[in-house]
């Protein structure tokens, strides 16, 4: 009998959060695990277990969370994508595979993770692409937040910005890049670490708006990280406006370009 050979491989994923409570399988809940795991399971005429870069909460989108298992099935790479494509919902989709080494880990051997946060400026709430945005009914003050963004960059201790129900088994975390940049009504938060807390970046894009309507100076910023107190941040940022946009690996793993946001294609090479 010829050996049985198992495949490892990789997904570029993208969604809508706003029609799944988060990545992780949860009991009674429909998730974009499980939703997924069932689609590819039926292809691989077995059971599929994915294991994810990040658990994305509850409304969060991806345009490239990127996935991997391992399976003993033969397929063509380009049925792994349209195959699992005709079987998922329409606000699900797979977009690349790659082979990948048995040791391949999307976790831990991410180098660095990239997320936007969309906000966007109107006197009304919007009909179309409500749930890809966070409103704000004031105008902001993008420089000023772009300011005090810049007083996050480095390692620090994230404890401020981070869920009183985080997990993680320490608060330090290095931002390598951040900045906010507006397009006509839209303001976007543009965040890289190494990664990220429980609720991080809505906590920090939560802070930028008070910051941005005024209610605090840009150096608040660093007092709050300094504090080490969450309770100085405020609510949490709506989940509708976040994004995670790219998993970046080392040069041994070469997958596809990370992809911006439908709603921020229109800023064609600014990213």
């Amino acid at each position: 009998m010829p050996p049985i050979i198992a495949r490892h491989l990789a997904l570029g994923v993208e969604y809508d959060g706003s029609c799944f409570h988060g990545w992780q399988r949860q009991v009674g809940q429909r998730s974009v695990q499980q939703t997924l795991e069932e689609a590819l399971s039926r292809i691989a005429d077995s059971t599929i277990r994915l294991v994810a870069a990040g658990r994305t909460d509850t409304g969060v989108h991806a345009t490239q969370q990127v996935v991997a298992f391992g399976t003993t099935a033969v397929r063509p790479l380009a049925a792994w994508i349209r195959g699992t494509n005709s079987l998922l919902p329409k606000e699900l989709r797979v977009c690349w595979v790659e082979p990948v080494p048995a040791h391949f880990h999307p976790r831990f051997d991410a180098t660095g993770r990239r997320y936007l946060y969309v906000i966007l400026e109107a006197d009304r709430t919007p009909a179309i692409a409500r749930q890809c945005v966070t409103w704000s009914p004031r105008p902001l003050d993008d420089a000023a937040m772009h300011k005090a963004s810049r007083l996050l960059i480095g390692e620090h201790d994230f404890t401020s910005f981070r869920s009183s129900a985080c997990q993680a088994k320490s608060p330090h975390r290095c931002i390598f890049a951040i900045a906010v940049r507006r397009f006509d009504d839209l303001i976007v938060v543009d965040v890289t670490a190494n990664a990220f807390l429980q609720h991080m970046v809505r906590n920090i894009a939560g802070a930028l708006l008070q910051v941005g309507r005024g209610e605090r100076e840009p150096a608040w910023i660093s007092e709050v990280l300094l504090a080490r107190d969450r309770r100085l941040v405020g609510a949490t940022a709506a989940s509708s406006g976040l994004y995670l946009v790219d998993v970046q690996y080392g040069a041994e793993f070469s997958f596809p370009a990370w992809r911006p946001p439908m709603i921020l294609r229109a800023a064609g090479d600014v990213w």
